[in-house]
This record gives C-alpha cells, sequence and structure tokens, in this order.
C-alpha cells in the first residue's frame, strides 16, 4: 500500500476498517512488549519501531540521517506484513521463531529474510509478536546491528 501519512496513527486511519482494528492490536501487542528506547515512527512508509537518533546518532547504514529501523508493520495489499530486522540478523532468534510458530498459528508460516506475511487475518499469532517483540533490547539490537551489517 503506498501512502502519504505522516504519523502511524494517520497511517492507520487511511486504512480501511478491517485492516485498522488489525494494525491497532498489532501496534498495541508491539508498544506493550517492546523493551525501553524503542521509538514508534514512519519508517520506509509503514509504521516502524526504531532506535532513535538520539540514542543511536550514527543512524541507519543506508541512510545516516535516519533511525535505526528494527520493526515495521504494514498494510500490503494482499497480506499484513511484519518486519523484524532481529530474525535477519540473529539464527537464534530465527530458529525460536519458526519453531514457535506452528504452536500459535494453523496457517503455514509465509516468511521471507525478515518479513513474516499474514494473509489470513484471523490467524495473526498476536501473542507469539508479544513474545517476539521483548526478546531484543536497544542495547541488544544495536550490537547485533554493528556486528552484522555495519562495515569498519
Amino acid at each position: 500500500m503506498s501512502t502519504t501519512a505522516i504519523s502511524p496513527d494517520d497511517y492507520q486511519n487511511q486504512l480501511a476498517d478491517d485492516r485498522k482494528a488489525i494494525i491497532a492490536k498489532l501496534r498495541q501487542t508491539i508498544v506493550q512488549h517492546l523493551p525501553p528506547g524503542f521509538e514508534e515512527s514512519m519508517s520506509y512508509g509503514m509504521i516502524g519501531y526504531v532506535v532513535p537518533l538520539a540514542t543511536y546518532p550514527e543512524g541507519y547504514h543506508c541512510k545516516k540521517n535516519e533511525p535505526l529501523p528494527f520493526l515495521s508493520i504494514a498494510s500490503q495489499k494482499n497480506f499484513i506484513a511484519l518486519y523484524h530486522m532481529g530474525l535477519y540478523a540473529d539464527d537464534h532468534l530465527l530458529q525460536w521463531f519458526q519453531a514457535e510458530y506452528p504452536k500459535y498459528a494453523t496457517s503455514k508460516l509465509d516468511m521471507g529474510k525478515s518479513c513474516i506475511r499474514f494473509k489470513k487475518m484471523e490467524d495473526i499469532p498476536y501473542e507469539l509478536i508479544a513474545q517476539l517483540a521483548q526478546k531484543i533490547t536497544v542495547a541488544d539490537w544495536i550490537s547485533r546491528y554493528e556486528r552484522m551489517f555495519k562495515k569498519p
């Protein structure tokens, strides 16, 4: 979905009613369970949860004037997407998530490197997403990011 939203609330309000409720529940789940220090914002046309520049002034390696992305949610044409950079950067976390997913959802896991696609809206595993959200602190994410993505 292409958006002109300038804030997460604006993004959510531009959605169809059925998607509004899902995005609202995802936002609530993530905000309630993310460790302190992450900030909700618009990031790459999606609702993003980032390490603010005030905490990590070096910013994202691709765009140093932007906060370090961590997690994002988006309403796409045929699915709801959750992007979690920690899954891409941490094999142990990825293996944990892949093992836990069938315990919380009846649909097959549809996933790319950091993108989880939910085509069946009623099958979004909010409890598992809550657990995933709390697995990495800001300090942990910065450390992993620097080890995995930052060139010396």
